[in-house]
């Protein structure tokens, strides 16, 4: 029987979520979800870090959904360009997409209560509030709540250890845990390495340096996060 079921994307937090719960002897299935984003390369990371730890990991396919969340406009389901800069700058807001987090944790929680568990994870952290409305608290306990309604499981939890958490914080652990950063993938533009302009690489990099972790990732451009932390 299984414990639950994390969320992960393949990045740098949602890898460091599954080591943190294995760490913690709470060891879930995965699910990563391909809903048509620009790329698949974090989707190849997040099967990798399953066959590296032993756990289960399924794909669920809803590509078609690209189509359907494509008049949001946003970067990562359309092909509006991906901003470059720091999350900081009002132009990440390009990169929402429309209730992301409650579509993958609805059926995230199908399938932990199909299975036998009494719990779903996800790395959403408190890096992502400013931007993202399905990565606040609010949104969290809203979601616990509506879980437990709709399984009948009082001991059901929604799970998001980091959702407090500075990014530099889940650097930290990752470092901890002996996460191998060189095998996530962060970066929104789907290059043969990462472009190191995109908000989720200058996020990365950045976090990586306040949290004195050794960063082994290639970028395309390495130098340009620490021009955008500057500025």
């Amino acid at each position: 029987m299984v414990q639950g079921v994390a969320i992960v994307s393949g990045g740098l937090d949602s890898v460091t979520l599954l080591h943190h719960l294995v760490a913690a002897g709470d060891p879930p299935d995965v699910l990563s979800f391909d809903y048509g984003q620009r790329h698949s390369k974090e989707l190849d990371c997040a099967a990798l870090a399953c066959r590296r730890l032993g756990l289960r990991w399924d794909l669920v396919s809803m590509p078609e959904l690209r189509h359907m969340l494509a008049p949001s406009r946003s970067a990562l389901v359309s092909d509006h360009p991906v901003p470059h800069g720091h999350y900081a700058a009002a132009t990440m807001a390009q990169t929402v997409v429309p209730n992301r987090n409650m579509i993958m944790l609805s059926v995230a929680a199908g399938v932990a209560v199909a299975r036998g568990g009494c719990y779903v994870a996800t790395a959403v952290h408190a890096g992502d509030h400013a931007i993202y409305p399905d990565c606040r608290p609010e949104f969290i306990d809203a979601m616990q709540a509506a879980v437990v309604v709709a399984t009948g499981l009082p001991r059901f939890h929604v799970r998001a250890p980091f959702l407090h958490w500075a990014k530099a914080a889940i650097a930290a652990r990752a470092g901890e845990l002996g996460v191998p950063i060189d095998t996530t993938w962060s970066c929104y533009e789907g290059g043969p390495v990462h472009c190191g302009r995109c908000g989720t690489c200058v996020e990365r990099q950045e976090a990586m340096a306040q949290a004195g972790v050794a960063d082994p990732t290639k970028y395309a451009d390495p130098d340009y996060w620490r021009t955008q932390v500057e500025a």
